[in-house]
């Protein structure tokens, strides 16, 4: 049973979110673009949960290595957008077979996958290769930040719950059907980010059958209230001394709510994420505003239709086949 209450605030952590953010808030003001993508590079390190022992901290060196590969590999994937979107089904289904062989496997799953995803939004160049560099550069700054922070004696966490064997492959076809119809979209109608859309469906479906509608909605209300807010705060065409403050609060505050049982982290994640993209992206930021919402909405709703309807209708049929053969 979960007894953590709905949305918790840590100072402390708040403060080690602030660590994490002070090479971002420090270049920011220099360099808005470059700020971003350092802020980009702590997230991983920021969104999951801090290991009691430095010993065990290395993970986050880990969770930041992953999360650069799987950059990479949609940045390469998105140079040809019909292997692109076969493979994102493949690796979703994949993914999802594997879960069950422990936690690394399922930090691909839910980190990886994802992060291959958003590489779809940046083909393969310098930027990409950038940008997965300040991944790397930023979990190894934020993992040598937390050997600085106490040790605790905090139990560890119990493994998150995932169905096995059928019910895990049902889940994967799933999951890669979504994700790969919200990546064809995206390529079919020529959008400047197609991985936002792919992305939001790889981080709002979850494999617990008990846990889809809630985390579902909860993800999906965390995502649009963090595209909601970059958008209002790209409107506001704030300047990069703003835009770095902003950057260290929202980390602490990501930081700060880590242990929260509501989903709130997708929301900071995507406010960093979308504002990287903002401002980067040509055009006015309303129009940028109105694809990002457009986009949000097409990945949670397709999460929501896979992972919360098609599983439904599906029992229900099997239900009405079993009677009719009793």
């Amino acid at each position: 049973m979960d007894d953590r209450v709905g949305l918790t605030w840590r100072w402390a952590r708040f403060g080690l979110g602030i660590a994490f953010a002070l090479p971002a808030m420090a270049v920011a003001p220099f360099s808005s673009t470059l700020g971003l993508a350092l802020a980009v590079g702590v997230l991983p390190a920021a969104a999951f949960r801090l290991p009691p022992r430095r010993h065990s901290r290395a993970v986050i060196l880990l969770v930041g290595g992953l999360s650069a590969v799987g950059l990479l590999v949609g940045s390469v994937l998105a140079t040809v957008p019909a292997v692109a979107v076969v493979a994102v089904f493949g690796a979703a289904v994949l993914a999802c077979v594997n879960a069950v062989r422990g936690r690394l496997a399922q930090l691909v799953l839910i980190l990886v996958l994802p992060m291959v995803g958003i590489g779809l939004s940046f083909p393969w160049s310098p930027a990409a290769l950038g940008l997965a560099a300040c991944m790397v550069v930023g979990s190894l700054y934020a993992w040598l930040i937390s050997l600085f922070w106490p040790e605790r004696d905090d139990p560890p966490p119990p493994a998150a719950p995932v169905p096995r064997g059928r019910a895990m492959l049902v889940y994967g076809l799933l999951l890669g059907a979504a994700a790969a119809i919200a990546a064809a979209v995206g390529f079919l109608l020529d959008l400047q980010h197609v991985g936002w859309a792919t992305a939001a469906v790889l981080l709002v479906m979850r494999p617990a059958r008990g846990q889809l509608i809630s985390r579902s909605i909860g993800r999906a209300i965390s995502v649009l209230v963090g595209a909601f807010a970059a958008a209002a705060f790209a409107l506001l065409a704030p300047g990069d001394l703003l835009i770095g403050l902003v950057v260290g609060v929202v980390v602490g505050a990501l930081c700060a709510t880590q242990e929260s049982r509501w989903y709130v982290a997708p929301g900071f994640t995507t406010f960093i994420a979308l504002t990287f993209i903002l401002v980067n992206s040509t055009g006015s930021p309303g129009a940028r505003f109105l694809e990002r919402v457009v986009e949000t909405l097409l990945g949670v709703g397709l999460a929501l239709f896979f992972g919360a309807v098609v599983p439904s209708l599906l029992s229900l049929l099997a239900r009405r086949r079993r009677s009719t053969t009793v």
